[in-house]
């Protein structure tokens, strides 16, 4: 008999308000991801606390280089082989460099092998999915070598953070909706239009129609990107034909970094919405030696409360590598205020990791060329606000230390955790970005029209000094003073205030001063 332990942060309970309507197909054959441990993990970390420490004699790794230091060990890979024959499952695919391996199988030979039990369950927001309660257990041989085995559920694990502007809200007079260009120029952004530079968006579901963009481009008068769709584990860029689905994040996220970096390749990598799809990715985008990625921006996420501990250890490692690589990547914060539509306060995941720029939301009025007002994204309940808070699960990163947040009530205290976010820029739908989506005009706010204009941004940026910023947290909280610092309004639980604050972080760009800190 073979010994087993459980795997640590493996554990998962039965999703609130879902409940079991079925067995699964024993003869159902399903695809799991196995994440190993990091060679070399000592000196990798030893190298992230210098990243972390905003140390410039730092530079970024090749991809080549990363590999050949920080793979997963051939051993290791062999025994997670070994164990796949054992239990009849094929390995689909190795990818030493995410330390990763693909098997394949049956939904009864993966209940044998990671002794847990599937079944189909039914949630009334989620829709239906392959669930499990419990932990995952592993033989002793891989004990410490496996980190996470990730799609043996596969319950939609985010949701996209963009908002349509609603059709009872008319604009004002004073409010109106922005291109992405009128943007980038009230936020001072440096000219370029990123040649040479790829950016990587990532998609859970949805599509965009190249007729849309086409038409859209146009009618900026840019020229249009190169738009690359890549096809992550059978997901595919797939339009619904409905701009209130996904296909409005999508499309919000090219036509935003398409507008402001004609010249860059925007590499669309689309997956399914379960934290293996999700996670394989954005480990996808970092590791992409075809179209190389200096930014990836994300517009989904989740609480941190629902997500499992393995999961987010697993893309947190992911997003380590990406600071290791010098690619820079942009989260949504959410746009359900301090809340995070859970219940008490919680921050938004993949925002809340350290190794993100996590993008907040303010709502933006201008007047001409200037920008006239700027307070934090907050149109109540049914309008949405900007995403913001304290991490319960990352402690405070050096950068933040000696910050503090202030409450709606006015009392300030010390960062307990990861602060959210670190930037910020318009998100309110009322004063949201005119985009076309699926052939309609519409105008969208939400936090995740943020992540890509900072993308966008940092895009510009890398193409002038032809290298990539890579991890620039550590020298934008250095450089306070090239941000449009927003001091008023909330976010429910948090209040702006003069420096950082948990709705707007920094504060919104002036893009030509973050150039220059950068």
């Amino acid at each position: 008999m073979v010994n087993r332990q459980p795997l640590p942060g493996s554990e998962r309970k039965a999703e609130q308000g879902s409940t079991v309507v079925g067995q699964c197909d024993p003869a159902e054959r399903i695809e799991v991801f196995v994440m190993l441990r990091r060679q070399h993990q000592a000196q990798f970390d030893s190298l992230m606390s210098k990243i972390e420490a905003g140390d410039p004699s730092v530079k970024p790794l090749s991809r080549e280089a990363f590999a050949k230091d920080y793979s997963a060990a051939p051993d290791d890979i062999a025994k997670v082989k070994a164990f796949a024959t054992a239990h009849g499952l094929t390995v689909v695919r190795e990818d030493p460099a995410a330390r990763q391996v693909v098997l394949g199988g049956t939904i009864a030979q993966f209940q044998t092998a990671f002794g847990v039990k599937l079944e189909h369950y039914q949630h009334h927001t989620a829709g239906q999915f392959r669930g499990r309660t419990g932990t995952i257990s592993v033989p002793d041989d891989l004990h410490g070598i496996v980190q996470a085995v990730l799609g043996l559920d596969n319950r939609p694990q985010a949701r996209p953070h963009f908002r349509i502007r609603p059709p009872f809200q008319p604009a004002k007079a004073h409010q109106a909706s922005f291109t992405p260009l009128q943007l980038a120029s009230l936020y001072q952004f440096p000219q370029g239009d990123g040649s040479g530079e790829c950016v990587g968006i990532i998609e859970l579901g949805g599509g965009y129609s190249t007729s849309d963009l086409t038409s859209y481009f146009a009618s900026l008068g840019v020229t249009s990107p190169k738009v690359e769709s890549v096809g992550v584990d059978q997901g595919s860029n797939q339009p619904s034909g409905d701009p209130n689905g996904p296909d409005g994040e999508v499309t919000l996220d090219i036509e935003i970094v398409g507008a402001i970096v004609p010249g860059a390749t925007i590499a669309v990598y689309f997956t399914q919405n379960s934290d293996a799809g999700f996670i394989d990715a954005v480990s996808r985008a970092v590791h992409d030696t075809t179209n190389k990625p200096s930014v990836v921006s994300i517009s989904w996420g989740g609480p941190e409360a629902n997500w499992t501990s393995q999961s987010q250890q697993a893309f947190n490692s992911v997003l380590q590598t990406a600071a290791a690589l010098g690619v820079t990547v942009c989260a949504a914060s959410g746009d359900s205020g301090s809340s995070d539509g859970s219940s008490g306060d919680q921050v938004d995941f993949p925002a809340s990791s350290p190794y993100v720029l996590a993008c907040g939301g303010t709502s933006l009025t201008a007047s001409g060329t200037a920008i006239s007002r700027e307070v934090v994204w907050n149109d109540g309940a049914q309008g949405g606000a900007g995403g913001g808070g304290v991490s319960r699960t990352f402690p405070v990163p050096v950068w933040q230390q000696g910050l503090s947040v202030t409450s709606s009530s006015g009392a300030t205290t010390a960062l307990s955790g990861r602060g959210v976010p670190d930037v910020a820029g318009d998100a309110s739908p009322i004063t949201g970005y005119s985009v076309l989506i699926d052939g309609t005009q519409t105008v969208v706010g939400g936090t995740s029209a943020v992540a890509p204009l900072w993308a966008a941004l940092i895009a510009r940026i890398n193409a002038a000094k032809g290298q990539p910023a890579g991890f620039i947290n550590p020298k934008l909280y250095k450089a306070p003073g090239a941000f449009n610092d927003i001091t008023q309004g909330n976010n429910g639980s948090f209040a702006a205030s003069p420096g950082w604050d948990a709705c707007t972080g920094l504060g919104s760009p002036n893009g030509q001063k973050v150039a220059a800190a950068l």
